[in-house]
């Protein structure tokens, strides 16, 4: 299983960003996408997650209202949309794939099996 992020970048406070996370996979295997973070100095927080199948979305207080989690399943994709971007939103983001995820595992990111290699998000104030 392989997860490549892409869409990161330099914006300024108040701006958009768009995420996405490819996955690719020998098996038929149906993943829960999560979006993790990590600022510098800090630990990897969870952002955003989304179900496979019905599509149940869940994020972190400090994004809600601002992120929108969104997969096209056809074309194996997960989304990111950021809006109202914040100084504080400033990290590198990671994508991650899992299965069989639970309302009590996915926010873990112990839960997640497979991890893409990070986007750059940096907001300028």
């Amino acid at each position: 299983v392989q997860l490549q992020a892409s869409g990161g970048g330099l914006v300024q406070a108040g701006g958009s960003l768009r995420l996405s996370c490819a996955v690719s996979s020998r098996s038929s295997a149906r993943f829960d996408m999560g979006w993790f973070r990590q600022a510098p100095g800090k630990e990897r927080e969870f952002v955003a997650a989304i179900y496979w199948g019905v599509k149940s979305t869940y994020y972190s207080d400090s994004v809600k209202g601002r992120f929108t989690i969104s997969r096209d399943n056809a074309k194996n994709t997960v989304y990111l949309e950021m809006n109202s971007l914040k100084s504080a939103d400033t990290a590198v983001y990671y994508c991650a794939a899992g299965t069989s995820l639970t309302i009590s595992t996915i926010k873990s990111q112990h839960a997640y099996a497979y991890w893409g290699q990070g986007t750059l998000v940096t907001v300028s104030s």
